[in-house]
């Protein structure tokens, strides 16, 4: 049995406790790491058939199984991947407070994620959108010159896939604040707890259902307001960022009990078989209550989608702690480009996208929706991660991202 497990529960550790606590989680780089090639993957498959709003769309020419699967897709990946994410960055908050202080963690947080955000919203983002005036399916049916790409350049500013480094500026901004005034600013200590039981989870999936419910009488998903898509998924995004905090304070990542990720597993799946066919069949019958506006079925999807995210969550953290803690030259270049690919990934989507329909239509080639998104997910992802490499050794652009 190691340090962590005969640590009595709730002891501050002493100053070498805390410096091996502290070591690199490799595990954590590599499940970020892999939540953010989900994320490009996802874009990818709104680009060929998810019925969502992108920068650029080569949808099918008609409803079928594939665009189906492809939606379906979308709706499992967006119930956790990004509270995924919240839960990732809470986790390293504190640390980064502790070690820096309130002045120097606000300028790293205001040049790390404020200067990538203004540059996407000015420049990357506007540039991207060129894809909404490409065909097969332009979204902006005018001929694309420097004139009219100027004309409406105002209306292509916006956060874009960046809400999420947006929001995640605004609980960091938060965290600071709330250290200050009721933390006054001290070093937080770290200790060992134990996880959380299951009556825990399960109260803290109900209370998250009903606050997503809640959420969406007011923002159905699927609705952008001041530019943030999935606002219906704010109660998921800022609860997990502080789970995140509390899991670092209580070293629950590393303590977490395997069996508790095979629970959690459970739940998504169990979740899933029993709560999922509900608004299924809402897709099916071409209706969409469970978005929202307080009908019974978006309240069965709350409840799916909190209880989908908790477990899959779980799970992630026992597989990736079991199976990815080691180092890896593989790993650490993964994990080194991620935030450089959630930044440029969209770009490089319509880029390639746009290519693939060219070289189809030059060959006279149709392919099936499944088949353009498994050979768009394969070049791009690759690409994502060349490109953001190339990036990164720019000068002053790797101290960034």
């Amino acid at each position: 049995m190691d340090s962590t497990q005969t640590q009595a529960i709730g002891t501050p550790r002493t100053t070498a406790q805390t410096a091996a606590i502290t070591d690199r989680l490799y595990f954590v780089d590599h499940l970020r790491a892999a939540l953010v090639i989900l994320v490009v993957v996802h874009h990818v498959a709104v680009v060929y058939g998810a019925s969502a709003p992108y920068y650029y769309v080569d949808p099918p020419p008609a409803p079928s199984l594939a665009s189906l699967i492809l939606f379906v897709f979308v709706l499992f990946n967006q119930a956790w991947f990004m509270g995924a994410l919240f839960l990732l960055a809470g986790y390293f908050t504190p640390a980064a407070y502790d070690r820096k202080g309130a002045p120097r963690v606000l300028k790293d947080r205001l040049l790390r994620l404020g200067i990538p955000l203004i540059f996407f919203m000015f420049v990357l983002g506007p540039i991207t959108a060129i894809g909404l005036f490409l065909p097969p399916a332009p979204v902006i049916p005018i001929a694309l010159t420097w004139e009219n790409f100027w004309r409406v350049y105002p209306d292509l500013i916006g956060l874009g896939p960046l809400w999420f480094v947006a929001l995640l500026l605004v609980f960091s901004l938060g965290y600071i604040a709330w250290r200050q005034l009721v933390g006054h600013g001290r070093r937080g200590e770290q200790s060992t707890a134990a996880p959380p039981r299951l009556p825990a989870i399960a109260l803290f999936i109900v209370a998250l259902a009903a606050a997503s419910y809640l959420m969406r009488i007011v923002v159905p998903m699927g609705r952008t307001v001041l530019d943030f898509p999935t606002l219906a998924y704010l109660p998921q995004y800022l609860s997990f960022f502080v789970l995140g905090v509390i899991a670092w304070r209580r070293d629950w990542l590393r303590t977490l009990p395997t069996r508790l990720g095979w629970v959690g597993l459970g739940i998504a799946v169990g979740a899933t078989l029993l709560l999922f066919p509900i608004p299924l069949l809402g897709i099916l019958g071409g209706t969409f209550r469970f978005l929202g506006n307080g009908s019974w079925s978006s309240a069965v999807y709350a409840l799916w989608d909190s209880a989908f995210a908790v477990g899959l969550v779980l799970a992630s953290i026992a597989l990736f702690r079991r199976y990815f803690g080691s180092t890896s030259t593989l790993g650490t270049f993964l994990a080194q480009q991620s935030y450089a690919v959630y930044i440029i990934h969209s770009t490089l989507i319509v880029i390639i996208a746009y290519g693939l329909y060219l070289a189809y239509a030059r060959v006279e080639f149709a392919p099936g929706t499944l088949l353009k998104f498994a050979v768009g997910t394969i070049l791009v992802v690759p690409a994502s991660y060349a490109a953001a490499w190339l990036v990164r050794r720019l000068p002053g652009v790797g101290r960034i991202m």
